[in-house]
């Protein structure tokens, strides 16, 4: 496993995080606490360091877990991020990014994950109805408390990060120090001005859905079939095989067979090859998927190859900010 340096937090991260949305029950493709600690011990003898839960995943349910598979480690040595803003319960303050939302979230999720401090908290959308000055200077207070090192947003519109960004340089306080955004080969909408402003102000960069949600895992005809593609809705909403998309899916498919390595490395090395993507969240259901993922990060792709799979890309609706 290779590392590198989260955005300029000096905090050194695998170049594979493993996403832990499929830790905890209430949805058919998720796991158990054993099969999810099995991933996580697997995980750090691959040398993953860098983990991401949030606390709407399963509930809670995902950091509790984390949190236990971790005890049995060097906690110096890990890396672990999480993310507060979706309805935790039935009551307004539950959900969004107030001072009230954020402190109580913060606490709970410190709690589940059995930490004092967490490396990385990250707001998981936009809150419309929330100054971003409120958010900014209460996730400013809890760097200063020492419960949380650095903090880092998720998919927004360019606009809005960058508002946030002045916010914070014009009031001095902390400033997000990576973007968790929607990026892989079949969706790049990013690149239009995302991708740009995180390089200008050299923020982290560390797409969710580097597989698209795994169409971009395998052939696009096979995706209906698999247990998510029948019972993710979030999936079937999403524009991956619009435009040039099935295209694109035949392209990975035909590269994989000519490299003879699966679907999954040559989507993941693309992403790789971005240099300015840091650690792609790479969320999976077995060890299996898991060691592919790794070893994609030994496979290098031409840059003919790289044109290749870009070539029929259209334009896309934006998906995945909401």
């Amino acid at each position: 496993m290779e590392y590198t340096t989260l955005g300029d937090t000096g905090m050194e991260v695998s170049e594979i995080c493993l996403g832990c949305m499929s830790f905890g029950g209430g949805r058919e493709w998720t796991l158990d606490r054993e099969e999810s600690e099995a991933l996580i011990d697997r995980a750090i003898d691959l040398g993953i360091n860098f983990f991401d839960t949030a606390n709407v995943y399963s509930t809670g349910e995902s950091e509790e877990i984390l949190g236990s598979a971790l005890e049995g480690y060097d906690r110096d040595r890990q890396v672990v991020a999480t993310k507060v803003f979706g309805e935790m319960a039935d009551h307004p303050n539950a959900q969004g990014l107030s001072r009230k939302a954020i402190e109580q979230e913060l606490a709970n999720s410190l709690d589940r994950l059995g930490m004092d401090t967490v490396d990385l908290y990250q707001i998981h959308r936009w809150d419309r109805d929330t100054p971003v000055e409120t958010t900014l200077r209460t996730l400013d207070d809890a760097v200063r408390r020492g419960q949380v090192r650095y903090i880092g947003a998720s998919s927004m519109w360019a606009h809005q990060f960058a508002e946030a960004l002045h916010t914070s340089d014009s009031l001095d306080l902390e400033r997000f120090a990576t973007m968790q955004n929607h990026y892989n080969v079949l969706y790049r909408e990013e690149e239009r001005e995302m991708l740009p402003l995180c390089d200008r102000e050299n923020v982290g960069v560390i797409p969710w859905s580097p597989l698209a949600r795994g169409v971009a895992a395998r052939p696009h005809e096979e995706v209906a079939a698999t247990t998510r593609g029948e019972t993710d809705e979030y999936l079937q909403g999403m524009p991956y095989l619009q435009g040039g998309g099935e295209e694109i899916n035949e392209r990975v498919e035909e590269l994989a067979a000519e490299y003879g390595i699966s679907m999954a490395q040559v989507a993941l090395a693309w992403l790789l090859d971005k240099e300015r993507v840091d650690a792609p969240i790479v969320g999976t259901s077995s060890v299996e998927h898991l060691e592919d993922a790794v070893e994609a990060t030994e496979v290098d792709l031409d840059d003919s190859d790289v044109e290749y799979l870009e070539e029929p890309y259209e334009p896309l609706p934006i998906a995945g900010h909401e």
